[in-house]
């Protein structure tokens, strides 16, 4: 794919987007969820791959080893919105899904979902990573996939970051919109990426509950260890190497899934600015995230 051909923001019904994700709008918003479906949502690079691989591991493990070895996740968990010329849209590949439950993932923020998710009133798990992490993980991203914006220096990446001038928009709506649907719908699960990072048996425990599953103690323990971030990053099917939109020599899709790599970013002035900035925009006392564990 031409790397010169990288996207440009724009603004979206009041969300930054680029058309790689709104050219089949009117397409994917028409969506059929089923009851059973259960999305995966999450803010870009807040542990969306990590938690498909969990549920899918949790329903299909035992049914079918074809399915670990030579479906990649991104063909096992589509993504709903993604339209890009020359591959097959997430839209129809979650169309074409046989297994039950199906298993989608999106990016979107919570007013863009398709209506029919809410209708079907099917399980969402949302998952949530600190700002300042999720900001060093988007960075290294956008360095090496093609579909995304450039990423540009680290600083002004940074500010950028803080103006919310990013595909999907703003950090602080994404996370404070899912955070305030709990309110009023009860079928979503919000999860924290540090605290599946510091505990991941437990989280998959709470998880399982949510979805209504009850595997054994070893049966969790087993899973916890194999979706382990180092073994995931080995392996091809998890870890989108075969997906020709990144270019991994620049920076892995897989890169470190740590808590606190931000301060192998940020000065210190940039980490004053942030969390000024931070309290600003912090409208829900309720909502707290670490960004060490």
């Amino acid at each position: 794919m031409d790397s010169t051909l990288r996207p440009e923001l724009f603004d979206f019904h009041g969300v930054m987007m680029t058309h790689y994700f709104t050219d089949n709008w009117n397409n994917y918003q028409n969506f059929q969820a089923r009851p059973d479906d259960i999305l995966i949502a999450t803010y870009p690079k807040a542990g969306t791959t990590w938690v498909s691989y969990i549920l899918d591991l949790l329903y299909f493990d035992q049914t079918s080893t074809a399915r670990k070895t030579s479906t990649p996740i991104y063909e096992r968990v589509p993504f709903l919105e993604f339209a890009v010329p020359g591959l097959e849209t997430g839209k129809d590949l979650a169309d074409g899904l046989s297994t039950s439950p199906r298993l989608i993932k999106t990016h979107l923020p919570v007013q863009f979902i398709p209506k029919s998710f809410w209708d079907q009133n099917c399980r969402i798990v949302y998952v949530a990573r600190n700002a300042k992490d999720n900001m060093v993980s988007f960075f290294h991203f956008d360095r090496m996939n093609n579909i995304q914006p450039e990423s540009g220096e680290w600083s002004s990446f940074f500010q950028r970051f803080l103006e919310g001038k990013m595909v999907f928009g703003s950090w602080h709506d994404h996370v404070n919109g899912w955070w305030k649907k709990k309110e009023t719908y009860s079928n979503l699960h919000y999860m924290f990426f540090e605290d599946l990072v510091e505990d991941t048996e437990g989280e998959i425990a709470k998880l399982c509950s949510f979805l209504g599953l009850s595997p054994s103690t070893e049966e969790v323990e087993t899973l916890s260890s194999s979706v382990q971030f180092d073994n995931m990053k080995k392996d091809k099917m998890a870890n989108y190497s075969t997906l020709p939109v990144m270019d991994q020599k620049i920076s892995p899709f897989m890169r470190k899934g740590k808590v606190g790599d931000w301060k192998n970013h940020f000065t210190v002035a940039q980490n004053e600015a942030f969390d000024e900035d931070y309290k600003k925009k912090t409208t829900d006392p309720t909502l707290k995230f670490r960004t060490e564990v």
